[in-house]
C-alpha cells in the first residue's frame, strides 16, 4: 500500500464501508479502452494510479455498479480529482486492492463488493481482495496533505520543462514540413476540440451563445475529439493525433485525416487507418498531438483558434502523466496570438442580440397583437369606427381635389 492511504486505512475502512455492490466484472488496465465495452451495472475492475478527472467522468457516463482499483486512486502526489468524481456520482470505489487483483478475477465474474471486501459470487465466503472504500471525506483529507507536496512536484514539472525545451525547438521551425492538406484557412476561424475537461460544457455554451452557427469555424478534432463533435451533432473538418482514442465512426466521417508521426521516424496511428483502409497525411513534430494540432492550423493560416478542453495547468498536465509541458509551452509561444480559450469566446458572445432575433421578437409581439384584435369585441368596433371615419375623410379630401 502507497502513500497517505496506508496511513488512513484502517480508519477509513470504519467510517466508509457503505452499501454493498454487485455486478459482472469488465477489467480493463487502460480506462479510456475500458470505457468502451463497460456496460450499465457492471463493475469496473481498474489499474490507474492518481485517477484523472477526464477518465472518472468517463466511467461516470457508464454507470458502474462499482469501481475496483488496483492502485491508489489518489497517492497525494497532487489534487487529483478523479475520485471525486466518482463518488459524487454515488459510485463506491475501492482503491489499492493489490498488483495481483487482475490474475484474481476474469472478465465475466460475478463479483460482490462489501465495504473494502471483494468476493466471487458463488464464493461469498472467500475474500479474493481487500482493498480501502474510500469517501469525498477521506480524499479530500489526502488532497489538503498534498497541498504541501505541491511546491516540489512544481519544482520538479519546471526542472523536466526546461530540460526538454532543447528537444522540441522544431516546433519553433519556420520551415516545419505542415502536410499538404489542399486546405486554405486565412481568414477563417479554428475551432479545436480536445476530449479535456469540460469540453461537453464549452462546446454546449459555444452552441448555445450562437458562436458556431454565426462564424462557421473550421472544425478540427484531436482524436477522441472527433467523437465530441459528432456527439453534438457537428462534423469534423480534419482529424488530427494517434488515432488511439478515437472510433471508428468518427474516422469513416469524411473528415481528413493526419496522424502525428514521431521525429524518431514512428507514427502509430497510421498502422490503424491502413488496416480500416482510410487516407491520411502523417505530421512529424515534437510534442503533443493537441500542439500539432494547434501548429497545424497556424500553418494552414487560421485567422484565429478557439480551444476547447486543451490542457494547459499542471494539474492538467499531472493528471495526463506527463512529466513536464516543453512542447506546449513552445507551441503556445508560436500561435500564442491567434489562440483564445473557449470560455473566452462564449463570455463575448452571451450579449450579443442577433437581427435575426429581434425580428423574430418583433413577428411574435405582431402575433400577439392580432390574436388580442380577434378577440376582443371593443377593440375590433373602435377599429371599425376609426375605418370609416378615416376613409370619410379620404374620400372628402379627393372630392374636393381637381387636376
Amino acid at each position: 500500500m502507497t502513500g497517505i492511504f496506508r496511513r488512513r486505512r484502517d480508519a477509513d475502512l470504519e467510517v466508509a464501508h457503505g452499501p454493498g455492490a454487485s455486478g459482472v466484472a469488465r477489467l480493463g488496465r487502460r480506462t479510456k479502452e475500458l470505457v468502451a465495452v463497460l456496460l450499465p451495472g457492471e463493475i469496473a475492475v481498474i489499474d490507474h494510479e492518481d485517477l484523472d478527472r477526464l477518465a472518472a467522468e468517463a466511467l461516470v457516463r457508464c454507470e458502474p455498479a462499482a469501481v475496483l482499483n488496483a492502485a491508489c486512486s489518489s497517492t497525494g502526489h497532487y489534487p487529483n480529482e478523479g475520485p471525486l468524481v466518482l463518488l459524487a456520482a454515488g459510485i463506491p470505489l475501492v482503491d489499492d486492492l493489490g498488483s495481483d487483483l487482475f490474475s484474481k478475477i476474469s472478465d465475466g465474474d460475478t463479483l460482490l463488493v462489501e465495504g473494502g471486501r471483494v468476493a466471487v459470487a458463488d464464493r461469498p465466503e472467500v475474500t479474493i481482495a481487500e482493498g480501502v472504500r474510500q469517501s469525498t471525506a477521506a480524499v479530500r483529507a489526502v488532497h489538503l496533505q498534498s497541498r504541501s507536496n505541491m511546491r516540489g512536484a512544481l519544482n520538479d514539472f519546471v526542472e523536466n520543462t526546461v530540460e526538454y525545451i532543447g528537444e522540441n525547438r522544431d516546433i519553433l521551425d519556420d520551415e516545419l514540413d505542415v502536410p499538404d492538406l489542399g486546405l486554405d484557412w486565412h481568414g477563417r476561424q479554428v475551432l479545436l476540440v480536445v476530449r479535456g475537461n469540460d469540453y461537453r460544457d464549452d462546446l454546449g455554451l459555444l452552441r448555445q451563445t450562437g458562436y458556431v452557427r454565426e462564424v462557421r469555424p473550421v472544425l478540427l478534432a484531436v482524436d477522441g475529439g472527433a467523437d465530441a463533435l459528432l456527439e453534438m451533432g457537428m462534423r469534423p473538418e480534419v482529424i488530427v493525433g494517434d488515432m488511439d482514442s478515437v472510433s471508428d465512426e468518427a474516422l469513416r466521417c469524411g473528415a481528413r485525416l493526419v496522424v502525428h508521426g514521431y521525429r524518431d521516424g514512428g507514427a502509430p496511428g497510421a498502422l490503424r487507418l491502413e488496416r480500416l483502409g482510410l487516407d491520411h497525411e502523417v505530421f512529424t513534430a515534437s510534442g503533443t498531438s493537441e500542439d500539432i494540432a494547434m501548429l497545424l492550423a497556424y500553418g494552414l493560416g487560421a485567422d484565429l483558434i478557439v480551444a476547447v478542453g486543451t490542457h494547459s495547468s499542471m494539474v492538467d498536465f499531472l493528471d495526463k502523466g506527463r512529466a513536464g509541458m516543453a512542447s506546449t509551452m513552445l507551441t503556445r509561444m508560436k500561435v500564442g496570438p491567434v489562440l483564445v480559450d473557449a470560455k473566452g469566446v462564449s463570455r463575448l458572445y452571451q450579449g450579443r442580440v442577433r437581427k435575426r432575433d429581434l425580428l423574430v421578437l418583433v413577428l411574435s409581439a405582431l402575433f400577439a397583437m392580432a390574436v388580442v384584435v380577434a378577440i376582443s369585441e371593443p377593440i375590433r368596433l373602435l377599429i371599425r369606427a376609426n375605418w370609416v371615419l378615416l376613409t370619410g375623410v379620404l374620400t372628402g379630401a379627393l372630392a374636393g381635389w381637381s387636376p
